[in-house]
């Protein structure tokens, strides 16, 4: 269970502050295991990575000038669709950087970001060591969007994890992504690719490989999705497959969680979904395929599905389930399901 309070200053000639508190409470602390050594007494238990107690979540100054942004301390920090950069926003304690940023308008619909990382406040919290994370990481993020096509985007992530070298990479990559309507149909469509190379102090020499196709077809609230996304590995030489360290990891591959490290052989993501609103519902069902990139291997398969709605515009209710088969003996079967209730008070 979190709670959360937040303040925003007014601002003073372009100058203003923010600063947000969280504090998780254990509801069954005996039953689970918190993860990342907060609980080391409860490994015989499945992991539900939201440890308990208090933490600064963000803590900024702000400054604005014409086109520009300025922000320095601990703040939230999403490039495009959280794939490389995020907020793991699904954790009850979500991940935030201490950094220096600049945000730029170039242009009528372009955006420039930069951002300089010092430090990675990660979901594991302040009290055991895999929750703070030394960086000097620098973050480069250019997008523009094309009125009627979609929007693209350009970056450039130099992530030297000084805590955890063999997570140090760097990564160049382009995405689009946009949507067209014909009639009553709405066509939705992404393509990206990335490449990725050693960086910093990690001991292990490597490239990888990064690319992600999906469609859509919406008509009447109904819109069907397929995709599908591959990581590339070495199953020979472990250490050598693509990584997304700073991802809000759970909003991809399967909300079980399976693989939020990608496997040493690498990881291929086909995917196919409906989802839509029936009332006041929103609901979403989803399957994955997943095997190895290279090599042979076949991991299994997944299906998820959610239900949401809100209530008296501060309100809202989710139930969500994941359910992962497994067709490896490195992986186990997996089913996990959710119920969340949230208020927002202002």
């Amino acid at each position: 269970m979190r709670g959360r309070l937040n303040y925003k200053t007014a601002d003073h000639e372009g100058f203003s502050a923010f600063v947000e508190l969280d504090y998780v409470a254990e509801v069954f602390e005996d039953r689970y295991n918190a993860g990342g050594g907060n609980t080391p007494d409860r490994t015989q238990y499945p992991v539900v990575a939201d440890p308990d107690g208090e933490d600064l979540n963000q803590a900024f100054l702000q400054y604005k000038r014409g086109k520009s942004q300025f922000r320095a301390g601990r703040q939230r920090i999403i490039f495009d669709n959280a794939r490389f950069v995020g907020n793991v926003g699904w954790r009850q304690n979500p991940q935030t950087y201490d950094a220096l940023s600049w945000a730029y308008q170039a242009g009528e619909h372009g955006n420039f970001t930069y951002a300089y990382v010092g430090n990675v406040n990660r979901i594991f919290g302040d009290d055991v060591p895999a929750g703070d994370h030394e960086h000097s990481t620098h973050l480069l993020n250019y997008s523009r969007s094309f009125e009627g096509a979609g929007k693209f985007s350009l970056y450039w992530y130099d992530i030297d994890n000084e805590d955890a070298p063999g997570l140090s990479n760097r990564t160049l990559g382009a995405r689009f992504s946009g949507s067209a309507r014909s009639g009553d149909t709405q066509l939705g469509y992404t393509f990206e690719y990335a490449s990725q190379d050693d960086a910093g102090d990690n001991p292990v020499p490597y490239s990888a490989d990064y690319y992600r196709a999906d469609f859509s077809v919406g008509n009447g609230g109904t819109t069907y999705y397929a995709g599908f996304e591959s990581l590339s590995g070495n199953s020979m030489l472990p250490g050598q497959a693509f990584r997304t360290p700073l991802a809000t990891l759970h909003a991809f591959n399967g909300w079980a969680d399976k693989f939020l490290g990608t496997p040493a052989a690498g990881l291929e993501d086909a995917f196919a979904g409906v989802k839509g609103k029936t009332g006041a519902w929103s609901w979403n069902v989803l399957y994955h395929k997943f095997t190895a990139e290279s090599g042979p291997a076949d991991f299994g398969s997944e299906i998820d599905a959610s239900l949401s709605r809100g209530f008296g515009g501060k309100y809202g209710l989710l139930f969500k389930l994941a359910d992962f088969n497994s067709d490896s003996p490195a992986y186990g079967d997996t089913y996990k399901l959710w119920v969340q209730f949230t208020a927002n008070i202002r």
